[in-house]
Protein backbone atom coordinates (compact mmCIF):
# COMPACT_ATOMS: atom_id res chain seq x y z
CA UNK A 1 0.00 0.00 0.00
CA UNK A 2 1.23 3.53 -0.76
CA UNK A 3 -0.15 5.56 1.83
CA UNK A 4 1.38 8.45 0.07
CA UNK A 5 -1.37 8.33 -2.42
CA UNK A 6 -4.33 6.52 -0.36
CA UNK A 7 -7.24 8.80 -0.20
CA UNK A 8 -8.49 9.37 3.09
CA UNK A 9 -12.06 9.52 2.88
CA UNK A 10 -12.24 6.24 1.98
CA UNK A 11 -11.53 5.30 5.59
CA UNK A 12 -14.07 6.99 6.54
CA UNK A 13 -16.39 5.06 4.25
CA UNK A 14 -14.50 1.93 5.89
CA UNK A 15 -15.19 3.15 9.60
CA UNK A 16 -18.66 3.73 8.23
CA UNK A 17 -19.54 0.08 6.97
CA UNK A 18 -17.56 -1.41 10.23
CA UNK A 19 -19.84 0.31 11.98
CA UNK A 20 -23.58 -0.13 10.09
CA UNK A 21 -22.96 -3.40 8.38
CA UNK A 22 -23.76 -2.66 4.63
CA UNK A 23 -23.10 -0.13 2.60
CA UNK A 24 -26.86 1.27 2.16
CA UNK A 25 -26.66 1.98 5.98
CA UNK A 26 -22.89 3.33 5.31
CA UNK A 27 -24.02 5.57 2.34
CA UNK A 28 -26.83 6.76 4.61
CA UNK A 29 -24.48 7.58 7.38
CA UNK A 30 -22.28 9.90 4.95
CA UNK A 31 -25.25 11.41 3.03
CA UNK A 32 -23.79 9.37 0.03
CA UNK A 33 -25.42 6.82 -2.25
CA UNK A 34 -24.49 3.26 -1.97
CA UNK A 35 -22.99 2.56 -5.13
CA UNK A 36 -20.63 5.22 -3.96
CA UNK A 37 -20.32 3.59 -1.04
CA UNK A 38 -19.43 0.54 -3.27
CA UNK A 39 -17.16 1.74 -5.34
CA UNK A 40 -15.27 3.49 -2.45
CA UNK A 41 -15.17 -0.43 -1.24
CA UNK A 42 -13.64 -1.33 -3.93
CA UNK A 43 -10.99 0.78 -4.07
CA UNK A 44 -9.92 0.36 -0.43
CA UNK A 45 -9.21 -3.51 -1.34
CA UNK A 46 -7.22 -2.55 -4.34
CA UNK A 47 -5.49 -0.56 -1.92
CA UNK A 48 -5.08 -2.63 0.97
CA UNK A 49 -5.22 -5.41 -0.85
CA UNK A 50 -7.86 -6.94 1.24
CA UNK A 51 -11.22 -8.40 0.60
CA UNK A 52 -12.40 -6.79 3.80
CA UNK A 53 -15.77 -7.97 3.65
CA UNK A 54 -17.04 -11.14 2.77
CA UNK A 55 -20.63 -11.26 1.58
CA UNK A 56 -22.84 -14.49 3.73
CA UNK A 57 -26.24 -13.71 2.68
CA UNK A 58 -27.38 -10.28 3.10
CA UNK A 59 -24.39 -9.55 5.71
CA UNK A 60 -21.20 -8.20 5.37
CA UNK A 61 -18.93 -10.22 7.03
CA UNK A 62 -15.86 -8.25 7.63
CA UNK A 63 -12.15 -10.40 7.21
CA UNK A 64 -9.99 -10.96 9.82
CA UNK A 65 -7.80 -7.75 8.52
CA UNK A 66 -10.61 -5.53 8.84
CA UNK A 67 -11.73 -6.62 12.40
CA UNK A 68 -8.23 -5.68 13.35
CA UNK A 69 -7.76 -2.29 12.10
CA UNK A 70 -11.54 -1.59 13.20
CA UNK A 71 -11.14 -0.21 16.89
CA UNK A 72 -7.32 1.69 15.45
CA UNK A 73 -9.14 3.11 12.50
CA UNK A 74 -11.64 4.54 14.74
CA UNK A 75 -9.37 6.11 17.87
CA UNK A 76 -7.21 7.74 14.69
CA UNK A 77 -10.37 9.25 13.05
CA UNK A 78 -11.70 11.02 16.12
CA UNK A 79 -8.45 12.07 17.03
CA UNK A 80 -7.83 13.58 13.08
CA UNK A 81 -11.43 15.20 14.40
CA UNK A 82 -10.71 16.10 17.75
CA UNK A 83 -7.00 17.83 15.81
CA UNK A 84 -8.88 19.63 13.46
CA UNK A 85 -11.60 21.14 15.53
CA UNK A 86 -9.05 22.34 18.54
CA UNK A 87 -9.42 26.04 17.30
CA UNK A 88 -13.41 26.15 16.95
CA UNK A 89 -14.38 28.81 18.85
CA UNK A 90 -17.08 27.98 21.04
CA UNK A 91 -19.99 31.13 22.29
CA UNK A 92 -22.41 29.08 25.15
CA UNK A 93 -24.69 31.78 24.26
CA UNK A 94 -25.36 30.66 20.73
CA UNK A 95 -25.35 26.72 21.59
CA UNK A 96 -28.16 24.62 20.98
CA UNK A 97 -26.37 20.96 21.74
CA UNK A 98 -27.06 18.30 24.29
CA UNK A 99 -24.56 17.36 26.56
CA UNK A 100 -25.46 13.89 28.68
CA UNK A 101 -24.25 12.85 31.86
CA UNK A 102 -24.73 9.26 33.18
CA UNK A 103 -24.46 9.29 37.01
CA UNK A 104 -26.28 8.29 40.25
CA UNK A 105 -29.24 10.26 41.55
CA UNK A 106 -26.83 11.75 43.89
CA UNK A 107 -26.16 14.11 41.29
CA UNK A 108 -29.76 14.68 40.16
CA UNK A 109 -29.71 16.51 44.06
CA UNK A 110 -26.69 18.20 43.85
CA UNK A 111 -25.34 19.05 40.41
CA UNK A 112 -28.37 19.27 38.17
CA UNK A 113 -30.15 22.00 40.13
CA UNK A 114 -27.37 24.65 40.32
CA UNK A 115 -26.15 23.56 36.46
CA UNK A 116 -29.97 24.38 35.57
CA UNK A 117 -28.98 27.85 36.82
CA UNK A 118 -25.52 28.32 35.10
CA UNK A 119 -26.92 27.19 31.80
CA UNK A 120 -30.33 29.18 32.08
CA UNK A 121 -27.75 32.52 32.20
CA UNK A 122 -24.89 31.59 30.43
CA UNK A 123 -26.34 29.21 27.70
CA UNK A 124 -29.91 28.98 27.55
CA UNK A 125 -30.35 27.08 24.83
CA UNK A 126 -28.23 23.93 25.46
CA UNK A 127 -29.27 20.79 27.00
CA UNK A 128 -28.36 18.86 29.62
CA UNK A 129 -29.46 15.11 30.25
CA UNK A 130 -28.68 12.72 33.47
CA UNK A 131 -29.14 9.05 32.43
CA UNK A 132 -28.54 6.61 34.99
CA UNK A 133 -24.99 4.67 35.30
CA UNK A 134 -25.01 0.94 33.51
CA UNK A 135 -24.84 -1.31 36.61
CA UNK A 136 -21.66 -3.31 37.78
CA UNK A 137 -19.37 -1.33 34.56
CA UNK A 138 -19.55 2.66 35.04
CA UNK A 139 -16.73 2.94 32.70
CA UNK A 140 -19.19 1.33 30.07
CA UNK A 141 -21.92 4.35 30.29
CA UNK A 142 -20.15 6.31 28.07
CA UNK A 143 -20.05 3.90 25.36
CA UNK A 144 -23.45 2.31 25.84
CA UNK A 145 -25.45 5.22 27.10
CA UNK A 146 -23.13 7.67 24.19
CA UNK A 147 -22.57 9.76 27.40
CA UNK A 148 -20.35 13.24 27.13
CA UNK A 149 -19.30 12.62 30.98
CA UNK A 150 -20.11 10.08 33.59
CA UNK A 151 -19.46 10.70 37.47
CA UNK A 152 -18.77 7.80 38.90
CA UNK A 153 -16.51 6.40 42.07
CA UNK A 154 -12.82 6.27 41.49
CA UNK A 155 -11.88 2.79 39.51
CA UNK A 156 -9.17 1.73 37.08
CA UNK A 157 -9.81 2.70 33.58
CA UNK A 158 -8.77 2.11 29.79
CA UNK A 159 -6.43 4.63 28.15
CA UNK A 160 -9.22 5.53 26.28
CA UNK A 161 -10.36 7.42 29.30
CA UNK A 162 -9.75 10.99 30.72
CA UNK A 163 -10.25 12.00 34.31
CA UNK A 164 -10.65 14.30 36.61
CA UNK A 165 -10.82 14.04 40.60
CA UNK A 166 -13.70 16.22 41.92
CA UNK A 167 -14.70 15.48 45.61
CA UNK A 168 -14.34 12.77 48.44
CA UNK A 169 -17.56 11.76 49.99
CA UNK A 170 -17.88 10.39 53.35
CA UNK A 171 -20.81 8.79 54.74
CA UNK A 172 -23.47 9.49 57.65
CA UNK A 173 -25.93 8.13 59.19
CA UNK A 174 -29.78 9.29 58.73
CA UNK A 175 -33.10 8.76 60.81
CA UNK A 176 -36.00 10.49 61.51
CA UNK A 177 -35.94 13.67 64.61
CA UNK A 178 -38.79 11.83 66.51
CA UNK A 179 -37.35 8.46 65.81
CA UNK A 180 -38.00 7.07 69.73
CA UNK A 181 -34.72 4.62 69.46
CA UNK A 182 -32.85 7.86 68.68
CA UNK A 183 -34.74 9.75 71.21
CA UNK A 184 -31.21 10.09 73.46
CA UNK A 185 -28.72 10.79 70.68
CA UNK A 186 -28.07 14.19 70.57
CA UNK A 187 -27.67 15.39 66.05
CA UNK A 188 -24.51 15.19 64.96
CA UNK A 189 -22.96 12.61 67.54
CA UNK A 190 -22.06 9.01 66.68
CA UNK A 191 -24.74 6.59 66.85
CA UNK A 192 -23.71 3.38 69.57
CA UNK A 193 -22.58 0.58 67.88
CA UNK A 194 -25.81 -1.50 69.54
CA UNK A 195 -27.99 0.70 68.35
CA UNK A 196 -26.96 0.29 64.87
CA UNK A 197 -27.29 -3.01 64.76
CA UNK A 198 -30.51 -3.34 66.28
CA UNK A 199 -32.28 -1.28 63.60
CA UNK A 200 -33.18 -2.03 60.57
CA UNK A 201 -31.49 -0.15 57.90
CA UNK A 202 -32.94 1.20 54.45
CA UNK A 203 -30.05 0.44 51.86
CA UNK A 204 -29.52 2.25 48.63
CA UNK A 205 -29.17 0.22 45.26
CA UNK A 206 -30.00 0.37 41.74
CA UNK A 207 -29.00 -3.19 41.58
CA UNK A 208 -30.96 -4.36 44.50
CA UNK A 209 -28.36 -5.84 46.51
CA UNK A 210 -28.31 -6.35 50.13
CA UNK A 211 -25.14 -5.37 51.20
CA UNK A 212 -22.78 -2.41 50.37
CA UNK A 213 -19.57 -0.66 51.52
CA UNK A 214 -21.07 -0.21 54.97
CA UNK A 215 -21.46 -4.21 55.27
CA UNK A 216 -18.25 -4.70 54.58
CA UNK A 217 -17.30 -2.05 57.00
CA UNK A 218 -19.17 -4.00 59.65
CA UNK A 219 -17.73 -7.31 58.93
CA UNK A 220 -14.69 -5.81 59.48
CA UNK A 221 -15.15 -5.88 63.31
CA UNK A 222 -17.02 -8.37 63.43
CA UNK A 223 -21.36 -7.40 63.06
CA UNK A 224 -23.64 -6.97 60.81
CA UNK A 225 -26.78 -5.12 60.22
CA UNK A 226 -30.42 -6.45 59.02
CA UNK A 227 -31.19 -4.52 55.80
CA UNK A 228 -35.05 -4.13 54.86
CA UNK A 229 -35.39 -2.49 52.40
CA UNK A 230 -33.24 -1.38 49.22
CA UNK A 231 -34.25 1.34 47.05
CA UNK A 232 -32.73 2.82 43.50
CA UNK A 233 -32.47 6.59 44.40
CA UNK A 234 -31.13 8.28 47.26
CA UNK A 235 -33.92 10.65 47.74
CA UNK A 236 -36.22 7.60 48.22
CA UNK A 237 -34.42 6.31 50.74
CA UNK A 238 -34.54 9.35 52.58
CA UNK A 239 -38.16 9.60 52.17
CA UNK A 240 -38.46 5.93 53.62
CA UNK A 241 -36.23 7.02 56.50
CA UNK A 242 -38.67 10.35 57.45
CA UNK A 243 -41.80 8.17 57.26
CA UNK A 244 -40.53 5.06 59.46
CA UNK A 245 -38.20 3.66 62.55
CA UNK A 246 -35.79 3.04 59.90
CA UNK A 247 -32.51 4.52 59.20
CA UNK A 248 -29.65 4.63 56.63
CA UNK A 249 -26.05 5.09 55.84
CA UNK A 250 -26.06 8.07 52.98
CA UNK A 251 -23.36 10.31 51.50
CA UNK A 252 -22.49 13.07 53.98
CA UNK A 253 -23.52 15.81 51.54
CA UNK A 254 -26.78 14.54 51.34
CA UNK A 255 -27.80 13.66 54.68
CA UNK A 256 -26.57 17.52 55.15
CA UNK A 257 -28.65 18.61 52.10
CA UNK A 258 -31.95 16.07 52.81
CA UNK A 259 -31.88 16.43 56.73
CA UNK A 260 -33.95 19.71 56.60
CA UNK A 261 -36.49 18.74 54.37
CA UNK A 262 -37.36 15.18 55.48
CA UNK A 263 -36.46 15.90 59.10
CA UNK A 264 -33.79 14.07 59.28
CA UNK A 265 -31.28 13.76 62.27
CA UNK A 266 -27.76 13.18 60.75
CA UNK A 267 -25.19 10.76 63.20
CA UNK A 268 -21.94 9.52 62.80
CA UNK A 269 -21.14 5.91 62.08
CA UNK A 270 -19.69 3.45 64.99
CA UNK A 271 -17.26 2.09 62.88
CA UNK A 272 -14.67 3.19 59.98
CA UNK A 273 -16.05 3.58 56.78
CA UNK A 274 -13.58 4.57 53.67
CA UNK A 275 -15.02 7.68 52.15
CA UNK A 276 -15.76 7.10 48.18
CA UNK A 277 -13.26 9.51 45.64
CA UNK A 278 -15.86 11.13 43.39
CA UNK A 279 -14.32 11.21 39.54
CA UNK A 280 -15.66 12.67 36.09
CA UNK A 281 -14.60 10.62 33.28
CA UNK A 282 -14.81 11.26 29.62
CA UNK A 283 -13.61 9.94 26.20
CA UNK A 284 -10.27 10.92 25.23
CA UNK A 285 -11.54 12.13 21.61
CA UNK A 286 -13.32 14.89 23.48
CA UNK A 287 -10.62 16.44 25.44
CA UNK A 288 -10.18 19.30 22.80
CA UNK A 289 -13.90 19.44 21.79
CA UNK A 290 -14.66 23.45 22.88
CA UNK A 291 -18.30 22.42 23.99
CA UNK A 292 -17.65 19.65 25.95
CA UNK A 293 -14.72 21.18 27.79
CA UNK A 294 -16.85 24.10 28.34
CA UNK A 295 -19.63 22.01 29.90
CA UNK A 296 -16.94 20.05 32.15
CA UNK A 297 -15.95 22.93 33.73
CA UNK A 298 -18.79 23.79 34.90
CA UNK A 299 -19.41 20.68 36.37
CA UNK A 300 -16.09 20.68 37.67
CA UNK A 301 -17.09 24.09 39.39
CA UNK A 302 -20.34 22.93 40.89
CA UNK A 303 -18.64 19.66 42.20
CA UNK A 304 -15.42 20.02 43.73
CA UNK A 305 -16.72 22.09 46.82
CA UNK A 306 -18.52 19.63 47.71
CA UNK A 307 -15.56 18.08 49.20
CA UNK A 308 -15.46 20.30 52.27
CA UNK A 309 -19.49 19.96 53.21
Amino acid sequence: MNFATLDLNLLRVLDAILAAGSTTKAGERLGVSQSAVSNALNRLRHALGDDLFVRRGNQLVPTDFAVSIKDGLREELNRLESLLSRNDHFDPRQASETFKIAASDFFAELLMPGLGGVLNRKAPKMVAQLVDLVPENYVESLERYHADLALIPDTDSPDWISREVLFRSSFMVVGRVDNPFLAQIEDGTELPMETFCALSHVLFSPEGKLAAMGDAALAKVGRKRHVAMTLPVFSGVCRVVSASDLVALVPSQLARKFAPEFGLKVLAPPFEIEPVNIIAIWHRRSDANPMAKWMRQQVFDLLKPLENR
